[in-house]
């Protein structure tokens, strides 16, 4: 439903594409009046699927997972957050440092700060970021379910938010803790003298400590079960045992570290882990390599490992981006959301992530070739070099049965539960439910250059610039507003209409709910635009993105720094943006002789880490020089070549390689060619 728009229109085809998809693209070039620049770079997201920068994963020292989301505490002491994000759970107020320990719970994050107190964000129905005064003297940190529990330096522990099962209510004598777990509904506590203390919901045994009481170093909470990690390197279970949460692994040895949800993780000492329990999601399939691991964190659904190196490893359920977007974050050109995402890398491959139903994010194999994505509620299309489309997940309405001929698409956008595809005539086809017409292309089927699919309706743009709409209209849209013209781009929401004009303002129409036709002034400088269920996104050429509409999940708050963005895209109540670079420009070159072989010399262009050099039938003639830094220019010297030949070079940056520069040619008996 909701593809990528960049800054550049021809954006989401990849270098070595047909002539075919490059001759529709250049009618759009033409329309827009822009070069066909090509970028890559790194996918960002938030709302309900947060997704931070790279750089910010690779000098963690703790981290924490909770019931969809992850946190993970950086070496500056800085706290960075992925997964859900709806209700403000990945990140903190107030200052970004400063941060020494970081606890999840289900829906709500904990930080214990540098001065002793304590900070909470995210989901408050029941209290559980209501940190009681006086916040201070704090060593300690853990989120249960729905309540928060904190040690004090005095040893004392305080409790907060649900209490449902008295898994607030701390017993007496409440001295001498020094750490402490939260569960489902019941809680632990770690004394002084390695004895634990448990309380709350003791429906399964979960507060029914094992004798001896004794030798205990660290304790987890799962949501009906406990562990206790003893001094001599094994591991306790009691409570609920229903999925074999409490039934740790032979040999019971060598334990450093516990954690627990509805499954069991421990940390070896050798760096490896060892989970059990339940594994509906995968989320005690413990990926490879099982080494080097020095933290662990349970999830509802997930697990992550913290890597001696500081970086994060997270398996299980992903349908929130909880685990990490599958890596490396990087050389990505364009992608599509919904519930689920579809993201296209410049070499012609793609991942899958999020909500997985129907398989939705099971690329097919060969997974290669690609050069556009559409991602519908519960399918996927993909769109190959050759111009035939791939369509999986659901087919419930025939929105994978696609049309015969499957031959000559150049574009692809999917809708709720129907698709559009863009011919090479410029003729649509559409396939997929049609309850109400989306699937009627009104004729005459002729002249568009792009397309957009919302919920239950279609828009299609004409290379006169005008729009045309069809399908559902109880809120208007798919009457685009006079004049009807100058129009460059198009996106679609679940029930709301953008047009991107010629100038650079925008035109929005259709349901107006939640203010998501309400463009933010100045309404000028926009380069492209994208529309999620109930919200609105628009790249300006600046590379700052510029969102309005709903935000009951934060899918309108623009992470800082806002810059350097080249694309958007909307999910259903998240937002996608690409941070990266344009294609390197092409060198221009120069050619003498020393009169047994050629020298080709040029200088470095922006955007280039490597150059190569052809021959005039484009046959790779030597090595790659990767420069390193700033510097004065480079060669080439090869053989001097008895017949005329002519001579380019291109330039290689961020996964992509330049146009061809000058041509430059030499023969042994007429010198230099101009």
């Amino acid at each position: 439903m909701h593809q990528a728009a960049q800054a550049e229109r021809g954006v989401g085809i990849v270098k070595h594409q047909t002539s075919m998809i490059f001759a529709i693209f250049a009618v759009i070039t033409l329309l827009v009046g822009v070069s066909h620049a090509q970028y890559s770079g790194t996918i960002f997201g938030w709302g309900t699927m947060a997704v931070p920068d790279p750089a910010d994963l690779l000098d963690l020292t703790a981290v924490a997972a909770g019931g969809s989301h992850s946190l993970g505490l950086r070496a500056d002491s800085s706290v960075v957050g992925w997964g859900s994000d709806g209700i403000g759970q990945c990140s903190f107020p107030g200052p970004s440092g400063g941060v020494v320990a970081v606890a999840a719970g289900s829906g709500h994050s904990l930080g214990l700060r540098a001065d002793s107190s304590v900070v909470a964000s995210g989901f408050n129905g029941s209290g559980q970021c209501d940190v009681p005064t006086p916040n201070a003297g704090f060593v300690a940190v853990a989120a249960g379910d729905n309540h928060s529990l904190a040690v004090k330096s005095n040893g004392s522990v305080v409790a907060w938010g649900s209490n449902g099962h008295g898994e607030c209510n701390v017993p007496a004598p409440n001295t001498g803790f020094v750490t402490v777990a939260g569960g489902g509904y019941h809680s632990l506590g770690l004394k002084a003298d390695s004895s634990v203390v448990a309380w709350g919901w003791n429906y399964w045994g979960q507060c029914d400590v094992p004798t001896p009481n004794a030798q205990f170093i660290a304790v987890a909470a799962g949501v009906h079960h406990s562990l206790g990690l003893r001094s001599d390197g094994s591991i306790v279970g009691w409570g609920a045992n229903d999925l074999g949460q409490c039934d740790v692994p032979d040999p019971n040895e060598g334990f450093v570290a516990v954690a627990a949800w509805t499954h069991s993780l421990g940390l070896k000492a050798d760096g490896s882990v060892v989970a059990w329990g339940w594994n509906s999601d995968g989320q005690c399939d413990v990926p490879e390599p099982n080494t080097g691991f020095v933290g662990i964190a349970a999830g509802s659904l997930h697990s992550l490992g913290l890597k001696a190196d500081g970086s994060v490893v997270g398996w299980g359920r992903n349908s929130f981006g909880q685990c990490g977007i599958p890596l490396p974050n990087d050389y990505f050109v364009t992608m599509a959301g919904e519930s689920h995402n579809l993201c296209l890398r410049v070499d012609g491959s793609m991942i899958g992530w999020g909500q997985n139903a129907y398989g939705v994010c099971d690329i097919p194999a060969p997974n290669g070739d690609f050069v556009a994505v559409g991602v519908g509620a519960y399918h996927s299309l993909g769109l190959k070099a050759c111009g035939s489309v791939l369509a999986w997940g659901s087919n419930s309405s025939g929105q994978c049965d696609v049309p015969e001929p499957n031959t000559n698409f150049v574009a692809i956008v999917a809708g709720h539960s129907h698709n559009l595809g863009l011919k090479a005539d410029s003729s649509v086809v559409a396939w997929g439910s049609n309850g109400f017409g989306q699937c009627n292309v009104p004729s005459p089927n002729g002249g568009f250059v792009a397309l957009a699919a919302g919920s239950e309706f279609s828009l299609g743009l004409k290379a006169d610039g005008s729009i045309v709409g069809w399908g559902r209209n109880t809120s208007g849209q798919c009457d685009v507003p006079e004049p009807n013209t100058g129009f460059v781009e198009v996106a679609a929401g679940s029930s709301h209409s953008i047009g991107l004009k010629a100038d650079s303002s925008l035109v929005a129409w259709g349901s107006n709910e939640h203010g998501q036709l309400d463009v933010p002034v100045p309404n000028a400088d926009f380069a492209a635009i994208a529309a999620g269920y109930d919200h609105s996104l628009g790249l300006k050429a600046d590379g700052s993105v510029v969102a309005w509409g709903r935000n009951t999940s934060g899918q309108c708050d623009v992470p800082a720094p806002n810059a350097g963005f080249v694309a958007v895209a909307g999910g259903a109540y998240h937002s996608l943006a690409l941070k990266g670079f344009p294609t390197p420009m092409a060198p221009a070159a120069s050619i003498t002789t020393d009169g047994s072989s050629v020298i080709i010399s040029w200088y470095p262009v922006p955007g280039g880490d490597t150059y190569r050099v052809y021959s005039s039938l484009q046959a790779y003639l030597g090595f790659t020089q990767d420069h390193g830094g700033v510097f004065a220019g480079t060669t080439w010297q090869g053989p001097l070549a008895g017949d005329r030949r002519y001579y380019y070079v291109t330039a290689e940056g961020h996964g992509q390689e330049s146009e061809p520069g000058n041509r430059v040619g030499f023969t042994r008996y007429e010198g230099d060619i101009p």
